[in-house]
């Protein structure tokens, strides 16, 4: 059905609790789901060997160290298992919600992309994950208590296999290449937003692992070089930019808020008011 895969961060302290989490529940989606962790970083190669994933190494990186997007994805199309992928953050917890949504949008076409927004929620351990009972309580919890983290924040994609090719040379976590690939579907097929339908975990972390913090992940020199080989800002589509949503029971209507880029329009002018 769907080979995930992520290019994770260093397995080193509350990081690797919180991908430790996130890569168990990937791995206990459905039994026709393939995980695939990519990079050489440390604790990656071991912990797919514990989770029972498969591991990619050698991916190339620039010369900060920064695996490039385009050649993880080639060499995981290498041994997918299956015609559906989904890139996701390594911190990112995923229900069997996922699943259900997947099916759910056989109907929209041959070449698609399914994204959605996903939700804070602190304190979210293996313990939650173990049983069915704990893992509906943890999606009664994030729903109740979690945090929408807007439109922009865009931390997972199941596609149809081969749409993104051939794709830029992107440096992973910099901006602008999530937002390219919106742009990128779009232009070949519907993309459908799925955060009324699938309730994604986004487990709170900090910038540690990065020289120069948060700032470098968003406005540093990967993060430029990776907005002008999206194409520049015009390219810098978000959640409002998807053409369909699907809603909470599975049906699928379109996204008027996207003719015209006009949903996303607003938020550009609400955020720009109020930084005055």
């Amino acid at each position: 059905m769907l080979t995930i895969f992520s290019i994770p961060k260093p397995f080193i302290g509350k990081t690797a609790e919180n991908q430790q989490t996130a890569v168990t529940s990937w791995c206990q989606l459905a039994p026709d789901v393939q995980v695939v962790l990519v990079g050489d970083d440390v604790g990656v190669a071991e912990t797919a060997r514990s989770a029972g994933a498969q591991h990619v190494g050698g991916v190339e990186c620039s010369s900060r160290g920064t695996p490039y997007i385009d050649d993880a994805f080639s060499r995981v199309a290498e041994i997918a298992e299956h015609s559906l992928g989904c890139f996701v953050n390594g911190d990112i917890v995923l229900l069997d919600d996922l699943v259900s949504a997947i099916r759910s949008s056989a109907s929209v076409g041959p070449e698609f992309l399914l994204v959605g927004q996903n939700r804070d929620l602190p304190g979210v351990d293996q313990s939650d994950l173990g049983t069915p009972d704990s893992l509906a309580h943890l999606r009664r919890r994030a729903v109740r208590e979690g945090v929408l983290r807007g439109p922009t924040a865009i931390d997972y994609f199941v596609f149809s296999v081969g749409l993104f090719d051939p794709m830029p040379r992107f440096a992973v976590g910099r901006a602008g290449f999530d937002n390219w690939m919106i742009w990128k579907a779009r232009q070949l097929g519907p993309v459908v937003d799925l955060t009324d339908a699938v309730v994604a975990i986004h487990q709170s972390h900090g910038y540690g692992h990065l020289d120069g913090g948060k700032a470098e992940a968003y406005a540093g020199e990967e993060a430029a070089r990776n907005i002008d080989l999206a194409g520049g800002r015009r390219r810098i589509y978000t959640l409002h930019d998807a053409s369909h949503r699907m809603r909470a029971d599975g049906s699928i209507v379109r996204n008027y808020g996207s003719i015209l880029r006009s949903r996303e329009t607003a938020r550009k002018i609400a955020w720009k008011l109020g930084r005055r």
